[in-house]
Protein backbone atom coordinates (compact mmCIF):
# COMPACT_ATOMS: atom_id res chain seq x y z
CA UNK A 1 0.00 0.00 0.00
CA UNK A 2 1.73 3.52 -1.12
CA UNK A 3 2.50 5.94 1.90
CA UNK A 4 -0.38 8.18 0.90
CA UNK A 5 -3.09 5.74 1.02
CA UNK A 6 -2.25 4.49 4.30
CA UNK A 7 -1.92 8.17 5.64
CA UNK A 8 -5.88 8.85 3.89
CA UNK A 9 -6.37 5.23 5.52
CA UNK A 10 -5.05 6.22 9.12
CA UNK A 11 -6.87 9.60 8.57
CA UNK A 12 -10.57 8.37 7.69
CA UNK A 13 -10.03 5.77 10.97
CA UNK A 14 -9.31 8.74 13.23
CA UNK A 15 -11.97 11.00 12.36
CA UNK A 16 -14.63 7.74 12.32
CA UNK A 17 -13.26 7.43 15.88
CA UNK A 18 -13.85 10.64 16.61
CA UNK A 19 -17.63 10.85 15.39
CA UNK A 20 -18.24 7.49 17.32
CA UNK A 21 -16.65 9.08 20.79
CA UNK A 22 -18.76 12.17 19.97
CA UNK A 23 -22.10 10.67 19.47
CA UNK A 24 -21.11 8.32 22.32
CA UNK A 25 -20.36 11.15 24.54
CA UNK A 26 -23.25 12.83 23.33
CA UNK A 27 -26.13 10.32 23.97
CA UNK A 28 -24.50 9.58 27.29
CA UNK A 29 -25.13 13.44 28.41
CA UNK A 30 -28.73 13.30 26.91
CA UNK A 31 -29.16 9.77 29.22
CA UNK A 32 -27.51 11.82 32.28
CA UNK A 33 -29.96 14.72 31.89
CA UNK A 34 -32.73 12.35 31.70
CA UNK A 35 -32.02 10.52 34.55
CA UNK A 36 -31.52 14.22 37.00
CA UNK A 37 -35.32 14.69 35.32
CA UNK A 38 -36.43 11.95 36.99
CA UNK A 39 -38.92 12.52 39.96
CA UNK A 40 -36.80 10.85 43.31
CA UNK A 41 -38.43 7.21 43.87
CA UNK A 42 -37.73 7.46 47.71
CA UNK A 43 -40.38 9.63 50.19
CA UNK A 44 -39.87 13.23 50.80
CA UNK A 45 -41.55 16.09 53.32
CA UNK A 46 -42.74 13.71 55.97
CA UNK A 47 -44.95 15.24 58.65
CA UNK A 48 -46.23 13.44 61.53
CA UNK A 49 -50.25 14.46 62.42
CA UNK A 50 -50.62 16.13 65.34
CA UNK A 51 -51.94 13.46 67.51
CA UNK A 52 -49.11 11.30 66.31
CA UNK A 53 -50.98 8.32 64.70
CA UNK A 54 -50.36 9.28 60.99
CA UNK A 55 -47.74 10.14 58.43
CA UNK A 56 -47.98 12.34 55.37
CA UNK A 57 -45.40 12.26 52.56
CA UNK A 58 -44.66 12.92 49.27
CA UNK A 59 -43.55 9.54 47.04
CA UNK A 60 -42.87 10.30 43.32
CA UNK A 61 -44.81 13.60 43.05
CA UNK A 62 -47.94 12.79 44.69
CA UNK A 63 -49.09 12.83 48.65
CA UNK A 64 -49.82 9.24 50.56
CA UNK A 65 -50.94 8.91 53.93
CA UNK A 66 -50.06 6.17 56.53
CA UNK A 67 -50.37 5.15 59.90
CA UNK A 68 -47.27 5.54 62.55
CA UNK A 69 -47.25 2.30 63.15
CA UNK A 70 -47.00 0.99 59.55
CA UNK A 71 -49.19 -0.85 57.16
CA UNK A 72 -50.43 0.61 53.51
CA UNK A 73 -50.03 3.53 52.74
CA UNK A 74 -52.54 5.86 51.57
CA UNK A 75 -52.42 7.87 48.33
CA UNK A 76 -54.04 11.38 48.49
CA UNK A 77 -53.53 13.30 45.46
CA UNK A 78 -53.41 11.65 41.80
CA UNK A 79 -52.45 14.11 39.76
CA UNK A 80 -49.28 14.29 36.88
CA UNK A 81 -48.24 17.34 38.60
CA UNK A 82 -45.86 17.71 41.52
CA UNK A 83 -46.73 18.00 44.97
CA UNK A 84 -44.81 18.63 48.12
CA UNK A 85 -44.31 19.47 51.85
CA UNK A 86 -47.34 18.72 52.96
CA UNK A 87 -48.36 19.84 56.37
CA UNK A 88 -51.33 19.00 59.22
CA UNK A 89 -53.47 21.51 60.47
CA UNK A 90 -53.71 21.89 64.31
CA UNK A 91 -56.93 19.53 64.47
CA UNK A 92 -55.58 17.06 61.82
CA UNK A 93 -58.85 17.48 59.52
CA UNK A 94 -56.50 19.60 57.44
CA UNK A 95 -53.40 19.18 54.87
CA UNK A 96 -51.84 21.82 53.07
CA UNK A 97 -49.49 21.26 50.72
CA UNK A 98 -47.78 22.89 47.63
CA UNK A 99 -48.50 22.10 43.99
CA UNK A 100 -47.72 22.76 40.26
CA UNK A 101 -50.51 21.62 38.71
CA UNK A 102 -50.76 25.70 37.52
CA UNK A 103 -47.30 25.87 35.67
CA UNK A 104 -45.81 27.13 39.47
CA UNK A 105 -46.32 26.00 42.98
CA UNK A 106 -49.04 27.43 44.53
CA UNK A 107 -50.64 26.62 48.70
CA UNK A 108 -53.98 24.01 48.27
CA UNK A 109 -55.79 22.53 51.05
CA UNK A 110 -57.94 19.40 51.24
CA UNK A 111 -59.39 17.69 53.84
CA UNK A 112 -56.86 14.80 55.79
CA UNK A 113 -59.00 11.81 54.93
CA UNK A 114 -59.26 12.70 51.10
CA UNK A 115 -60.90 14.55 48.52
CA UNK A 116 -60.87 17.56 46.09
CA UNK A 117 -57.88 20.25 46.91
CA UNK A 118 -58.84 23.69 46.72
CA UNK A 119 -56.41 26.31 45.47
CA UNK A 120 -55.47 28.90 48.08
CA UNK A 121 -52.81 30.89 46.17
CA UNK A 122 -52.58 31.80 42.33
CA UNK A 123 -49.24 34.34 42.64
CA UNK A 124 -46.72 33.51 39.83
CA UNK A 125 -43.84 33.25 42.52
CA UNK A 126 -43.53 29.68 43.65
CA UNK A 127 -45.03 29.21 47.64
CA UNK A 128 -44.59 26.70 50.00
CA UNK A 129 -46.49 26.18 53.16
CA UNK A 130 -44.96 25.56 56.21
CA UNK A 131 -47.22 25.72 59.06
CA UNK A 132 -50.98 26.26 59.65
CA UNK A 133 -51.81 28.99 62.50
CA UNK A 134 -52.59 28.13 65.88
CA UNK A 135 -56.24 28.72 65.52
CA UNK A 136 -55.92 26.66 61.89
CA UNK A 137 -57.54 29.38 60.04
CA UNK A 138 -54.07 30.67 58.49
CA UNK A 139 -51.71 28.80 56.62
CA UNK A 140 -48.13 30.54 56.78
CA UNK A 141 -46.03 30.00 53.32
CA UNK A 142 -43.29 31.54 52.05
CA UNK A 143 -42.64 33.12 48.70
CA UNK A 144 -40.64 35.60 46.69
CA UNK A 145 -43.83 38.25 45.98
CA UNK A 146 -42.32 41.17 47.52
CA UNK A 147 -39.74 42.53 49.50
CA UNK A 148 -40.80 45.12 52.39
CA UNK A 149 -38.95 48.71 51.64
CA UNK A 150 -37.06 48.32 54.89
CA UNK A 151 -35.54 45.18 53.53
CA UNK A 152 -34.32 45.55 50.13
CA UNK A 153 -30.73 46.30 50.30
CA UNK A 154 -29.95 43.13 48.60
CA UNK A 155 -33.36 42.39 46.95
CA UNK A 156 -32.95 38.27 45.39
CA UNK A 157 -35.53 36.06 44.41
CA UNK A 158 -33.84 33.66 46.00
CA UNK A 159 -34.62 35.50 49.63
CA UNK A 160 -38.66 34.85 50.24
CA UNK A 161 -40.65 36.81 52.64
CA UNK A 162 -43.52 35.31 55.16
CA UNK A 163 -47.35 35.48 54.30
CA UNK A 164 -50.53 33.87 55.66
CA UNK A 165 -53.10 33.17 53.69
CA UNK A 166 -56.91 31.96 55.26
CA UNK A 167 -57.71 28.61 54.93
CA UNK A 168 -61.06 29.28 52.90
CA UNK A 169 -59.35 31.14 50.54
CA UNK A 170 -59.17 35.05 49.92
CA UNK A 171 -56.27 37.89 50.30
CA UNK A 172 -52.48 36.62 51.36
CA UNK A 173 -51.45 39.17 53.83
CA UNK A 174 -46.92 39.93 54.56
CA UNK A 175 -46.42 38.11 58.00
CA UNK A 176 -42.29 38.86 57.83
CA UNK A 177 -40.40 40.59 55.37
CA UNK A 178 -37.41 37.85 56.52
CA UNK A 179 -36.45 35.02 54.53
CA UNK A 180 -37.96 32.57 56.71
CA UNK A 181 -38.29 29.04 56.39
CA UNK A 182 -39.17 25.62 58.41
CA UNK A 183 -41.75 27.86 60.03
CA UNK A 184 -43.51 26.72 63.08
CA UNK A 185 -45.94 28.05 65.48
CA UNK A 186 -46.32 27.81 69.56
CA UNK A 187 -49.78 26.05 70.60
CA UNK A 188 -50.92 29.34 72.28
CA UNK A 189 -50.50 31.21 68.79
CA UNK A 190 -47.85 33.78 70.75
CA UNK A 191 -44.60 32.94 68.91
CA UNK A 192 -43.43 31.65 65.24
CA UNK A 193 -40.21 29.71 64.89
CA UNK A 194 -38.65 29.78 61.45
CA UNK A 195 -35.11 29.11 59.92
CA UNK A 196 -33.78 32.62 58.93
CA UNK A 197 -32.29 31.84 55.03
Amino acid sequence: MPLQAAMYSANNFTVYTMKKRLIFSALLAIIAGTALAVTPLWTRYAAISPDGQQIVFTYKGDIYKVASSGGNAVQLTTQSSYEMNPVWSPDGSLIAFASDRKGNFDVYVMPSAGGAPTRLTSNSAGETPWAFSADGKYIYFSASIQDPASSALFPSGRMTELYQVPVEGGRTTQVLGTPADRVNVDPQGRFILYQDQ
